[in-house]
């Protein structure tokens, strides 16, 4: 009998163990696994040392005013910004279908905390929960291209990829989570081997939610629409109830967030950077074309198929050249060369690869080593006849994401993470090789190369830890630069006792003005406010006297300078007699008077009098 409770509870731990190993060969519990471990990595990693609850990044900042001014009463088809840019604002092209979440959710907790404890717990819950949704898309491509093994191997590596990213951290409310969410969706709808209609339905929605949310993956729902266009024109009647699914759903859904985000004073507008008459028009025609076609030409013969499929190209095509010629290029083409120079240039995610390349080389690998393998990886499998059609499906969604990637840096994350599920199936197939052979060092050597070769991060730390070393000499060289935030609540703590007004700052300053105060802002980082940066450039660049004249004809009540911002910096010393160069240099003119604050504090604010009051 002594012996009897021992061997229930190793029993019963045997049971206990069985049941976890059965629920993780199915998707769900899997899924929930990585996403709670992943969570409290991320908590762990990032809480101790965070300062604030809103991201680092100025659009994590400008969406909470953005959800702020809705939830004050601001109209669901009322995007515009009015304490921001000249005249009575500026219309922002972000969408009310990222801002509503975040509103309902601090609606929520506001019911059980204060106002801002509400925004704090707001802002971490829902960059976090879109970790799951995440997973769940690239955890069910790993099942359907390589099983359970397949499914683990994609949930821990896209876990790696989501704990070194700043998208998902507590505060990243900006809409790029949910287009990485988007695209892990897509891209396992099309994996999708039996060709099942509600995997295309729902690769349709996402497609559309994707446009709707932001132009930034209109390429990747370019290449989507293309992926299934040629499947249906190479197996016809096979696939043609999937291709009917992905058409009538991408039509329906565009035209549902088209009509229910759009306010109907803008339905003939165009616009290249949000959901427009443009992109809706291309989608809706595109998708029902398609849904045509797969309904009455699929038992037709090949050559009939592609050439139907090569109609419903002309015909997108003419509507892009007749609707939305400029939407065939790059929308921040048309920037004035002045905010080229001294504002785009200098953003990072906003580089291509040379200009990364310029800027910082040793980040190069981050960015586009794992993509690139990943390339390189379908290629010798398309080539050698293995998984043709799996990784042909990722070969055209990764060499357009890489391509974007190469355009602008921002879409990194995009080849990253489509790089993961071809490079699973690598892995394990490494593995099986080593494991067989398990005398030969080489073979375990090589497997475990090529999981490090397929970790994003990797590749980053090798580069810094090689930027460092190559650098550590001009990196001693360099004198204490001052950490105190010019954008800091503390910092902008003396406009509080001020009258409100207009007030010209530097650029990326803009957003926390906003979000501290009740002041408007002359600028802040976003394109369609170029008459306000452009202002601002000039106020900084211009003489006294010349400045005067600008900040007059804006309208300027307050004026910040911040000597540290590297903004201002680069303005004082292009011109040394600018008025930003003479502030500076502590000679303020008669029109700008000191308004009183703490000794030390990183921003001067001024109250513009005009000369003659």
């Amino acid at each position: 009998m002594t012996n009897a409770a021992p061997m229930i509870e190793n029993s019963t731990t045997k049971l206990s163990i069985g049941v976890l190993r059965s629920r993780l060969l199915t998707l769900w519990p899997a899924v929930l696994l990585y996403s709670a471990i992943l969570i409290a990595a991320i908590l762990a990693l990032k809480l101790p040392g965070a300062m604030d609850y809103v991201g680092a990044d100025n659009d994590d900042t400008m969406r909470l005013v953005e959800v702020r001014d809705f939830l004050n009463g601001q109209g669901w088809f009322d995007l515009k910004q009015y304490r921001m840019g000249l005249g009575d604002g500026t219309l922002m092209h972000w969408s009310r279908l990222i801002d509503f979440p975040i509103a309902a959710l601090i609606r929520f907790f506001e019911l059980f905390a204060s106002e801002k404890t509400a925004e704090a717990i707001a802002l971490t819950v829902w960059p976090l929960a879109l970790t799951v949704p995440v997973l769940w898309g690239m955890g069910l491509a790993g099942l359907r291209i390589g099983g359970v093994a397949g499914m683990h191997v994609v949930l821990g590596l896209t876990a790696m990829l989501l704990v070194t990213s700043n998208r998902f951290l507590p505060g990243a409310i900006d809409h790029h989570n949910v287009q990485i969410a988007l695209v892990a969706i897509m891209a396992a709808m099309l994996l999708d081997e039996d060709s099942h209609p509600s995997s295309y339905a729902v690769a349709g929605f996402a497609a559309a939610l994707a446009i709707a949310i932001g132009a930034e993956t209109t390429p990747l729902v370019a290449a989507v629409c293309l992926v299934v266009s040629i499947n249906w024109a190479v197996e016809g009647v096979r696939f043609a109830p999937a291709a009917k699914a992905f058409g009538l759903s991408l039509a329906l859904s565009v035209s549902l967030f088209f009509f229910g985000t759009v306010p109907p004073r803008l339905y003939s507008t165009v616009t290249c950077d949000n959901l427009s008459l443009g992109y809706y028009s291309l989608a809706a025609i595109g998708g029902g074309l398609l849904l045509f076609v797969a309904a009455f030409t699929s038992r037709a013969g090949r050559a009939v198929r592609f050439a139907a499929l090569a109609g419903i190209g002309a015909v997108v095509l003419a509507t892009a050249v007749v609707i939305a010629p400029q939407c065939l290029h790059n929308p921040l083409a048309d920037l004035d060369p002045m905010l080229v120079e001294l504002w785009l240039s200098r953003v990072q995610e906003a580089q291509s690869i040379f200009g990364t390349d310029r800027q910082d080389p040793y980040t190069l690998g981050l960015f586009y080593a794992t993509g690139l393998f990943a390339i390189a990886v379908c290629v010798f499998r398309i080539v050698y006849r293995d998984r043709v059609r799996i990784h042909l499906v990722l070969l055209a969604l990764l060499l357009v994401s890489w391509g974007i990637a190469a355009i602008q840096v921002r879409g990194a994350m995009f080849s990253n993470l489509l790089a993961i599920p071809p490079l699973a199936l690598l892995i394990i197939d490494v593995r099986r090789i080593s494991t067989g052979d398990t005398e030969d060092p080489s073979a375990a050597l090589c497997y475990f190369a090529t999981v490090l070769m397929s970790v994003a991060a990797v590749w980053g730390l090798g580069g810094d830890f090689i930027g460092t070393h190559v650098n550590r000499s001009a990196v001693a060289d360099d004198e204490p630069v001052a950490s105190q935030s010019c954008g800091s609540e503390e910092a902008l703590a003396p406009l509080r006792g001020q009258p409100p007004g207009l007030v010209a700052a530097p650029t990326d300053m803009g957003v926390f003005l906003l979000r501290f105060t009740d002041n408007r802002i002359l600028t802040a980082p976003y394109h369609r406010n170029q008459g306000g940066m452009l202002t601002e450039l000039h106020i900084g660049l211009a003489q006294p006297a010349e400045a005067e004249a600008f900040l007059k004809g804006a309208g300027v009540n307050l004026l910040a300078f911040c000597p540290g911002n590297p903004q201002t910096q680069e303005l004082a010393r292009m011109k040394p007699d600018g008025l930003y160069a003479q502030l500076e240099k502590g000679i303020i003119p008669d029109y700008l008077q000191p308004i009183t604050q703490p000794e030390g504090a990183p921003v001067r604010f001024f109250r513009y009098v005009p000369t003659g009051s």
